[in-house]
């Protein structure tokens, strides 16, 4: 039982740590002001905002110091990165010191590399030590990264609402001091051991517990953010929400009694249920079926009805059967990895899916200054995070219902970028605030829910113990992303503020656009190209489905078996 409450010690250690370290979220709310200081274009703000996500480029770096230093050290090296990077960064806008616009840049590379070293703490701490809920885990604790931004502005207003300076300085310090609140669960880990049925089934229930307390917590500062205005108020909002994050660690506790007291009462009256109809002979013949075309050459694509005299499905065929993974959980190194179909089609899923909203999220500052918003910012802001934060919520919902719905976890990443193109076709439609709304909601529900379901994804399908390493791998597509997504929108921003040519976009001084037309082309490009994000989940699904049909055949008949 004590190995059970350290267990659950550490991951409200992990949400705690998301909750706080997400401070890359926040960066409209004061990259007016910075891009005001440092006197610079849209361009060249645009490469602080690359800047901090490259730092997920060096991610596969904090990977490799888990090999060789134990847990809380990398968790104080990535807390200490962020002091300097951001600390450095609130004394330039601060107006304190001074720097070169190269050293900022590098301050914003170090503060990002921050970012992704918590994430693989994280990571591995949730994979270790639930070794059978792990999506449930992973799912539950990145999601809190998506409310960081509505923490800090609570914060920010309960100090001084009128000082966007305050954010980096929170940036800085804030993950520091919640770092060192958590090392003491981490140091404590319970050993690893393997759980029976009843309780996998009990630990499932606490999961649906703190999930529901989640959404609670979300709908507490969707919903009362706005009135964070007024510095009073705002530490009232502030106080409940920490207390809302506190309230994890007595839930298990809570839950563990009720089972206990339940199990003993009515012990005698449980009888041994059979559950021979989990797996008949047809989903045998089915699964034989899906995985017929395991060692063949590409000429039984009629699985998925493909006629082979039509050369056009034909040669769809063929790119869903060449080299496609047969079984989920094999582990993948580095050189491996990067030689599967899977792991590309994957890679363009998410560069065209998910870091498209990351990089809205860094525009959403000038998007809603051009759109004559500004002073609804804030509120914007809040409105993105909170919906990231449900966004990763929802990609729990797999888990809970895979004993109802057998669909694969890349037919959920599918679906959930679905809307992404949806939301910036309706802003090219209309400029009106609702629109600005709606898309900001659809962006951050769509791109919450691949940040978090892609970790699980990584781990299913490249195996769980080199995740650390093959998931920084992937999410080096998010610099990329924001390099060319931003810049486009940065040359588009700037060209309309009045600059006549290219070198000037790119190193002009500040310039300010208004009206529509500063992010037109920019969303229609960007609508575009989140419609090849569909298509490669797509592809990515119909490829990886018989392997997930596979694996849910071995698991129903290993629970039969069990019983």
């Amino acid at each position: 039982m004590e190995g059970q409450s350290r267990k659950w010690m550490i991951l409200v250690a992990t949400t705690w740590i998301q909750a706080f370290t997400g401070t890359n979220f926040d960066f409209s709310s004061y990259s007016s002001t910075y891009k005001s200081v440092l006197g610079i274009s849209q361009v060249q703000l645009n490469y602080l905002a690359v800047a901090s996500d490259m730092g997920k480029a060096f991610g596969w770096c904090s990977g490799l110091s888990l090999m060789h230093f134990p847990l809380w050290v990398v968790l104080l090296m990535a807390a200490f990165m962020g002091l300097v990077g951001y600390g450095l960064q609130w004394l330039v806008i601060s107006k304190i010191i001074t720097l070169p616009y190269v050293l900022v840049f590098l301050l914003c590379l170090t503060a990002g590399c921050s970012i992704c070293w918590f994430n693989t703490v994280c990571y591995v701490l949730c994979i270790k030590n639930f070794a059978t809920d792990r999506a449930l885990a992973l799912s539950l604790t990145i999601s809190f990264n998506g409310v960081s931004a509505a923490i800090y502005t609570l914060i920010a207003n309960a100090i001084n609402p009128q000082n966007d300076n305050l954010y980096l300085l929170l940036n800085a310090v804030v993950p520091l001091l919640v770092s060192v609140l958590a090392l003491l669960p981490i140091l404590r880990q319970p050993p690893l051991y393997q759980l029976s049925p009843d309780a996998a089934r009990h630990d499932s229930s606490i999961f649906l517990v703190l999930n529901f307390l989640a959404i609670f917590t979300g709908l507490y500062l969707l919903l009362l953010n706005s009135l964070s205005s007024v510095a009073s108020t705002a530490c009232f909002l502030l106080g409940g929400a920490i207390l809302l994050l506190v309230l994890p660690l007595c839930l298990p506790g809570i839950v563990c009694a009720r089972n206990w007291a339940r199990h003993t009462i009515h012990a005698i009256f449980h009888s041994q249920r059979s559950s021979s109809n989990l797996v008949d002979t047809d989903d045998l013949d089915l699964v034989k079926e899906l995985i017929g075309s395991e060692n063949g050459n590409g000429s039984n694509g009629n699985s998925y009805g493909v006629m082979e005299n039509d050369s056009c499905f034909s040669c769809l065929g063929r790119i869903l059967e060449k080299d496609r993974l047969t079984m989920l959980g094999e582990e993948h190194s580095a050189p491996v990895l990067v030689r599967r179909w899977d792991f590309w089609i994957y890679y363009i899923a998410y560069f065209c899916g998910g870091t498209i909203g990351l990089v809205y999220s860094n525009n959403l500052g000038q998007i809603a200054q051009s759109l004559g918003y500004y002073s609804e910012l804030n509120s914007l802001i809040t409105l993105y995070s909170t919906c990231s934060f449900f966004g990763r919520l929802l990609s729990a919902a797999p888990d809970f219902l895979r004993d109802k719905v057998c669909f694969a976890r890349t037919g959920w990443l599918a679906v959930a970028i679905v809307p992404t193109p949806i939301a910036f076709f309706l802003l090219v439609a209309s400029g009106s605030e609702g629109a600005l709304r709606a898309c900001t909601t659809l962006v951050g529900l769509s791109s919450g829910f691949v940040f978090s379901a892609a970790v699980s994804i990584t781990s299913e399908i490249f195996g769980p113990n080199n995740a650390g390493v093959n998931h920084n791998i992937l999410i080096t597509n998010i610099p990329i992303g924001s390099l060319l997504y931003g810049l486009l929108a940065a040359i588009v921003y700037d060209s309309n503020a009045g600059s006549t040519n290219l070198l000037e976009s790119l190193l002009g001084k500040e310039m300010l656009c208004m009206g529509r037309q500063c992010y037109l082309k920019t969303f229609i490009a960007w609508g575009c190209i989140s419609l090849v994000g569909v298509a490669a989940s797509s592809v990515l699904f119909l490829r990886t489905r018989p392997a997930y049909a596979y694996y849910r055949f071995e698991s129903s008949r290993n629970g039969t078996q069990s019983s």
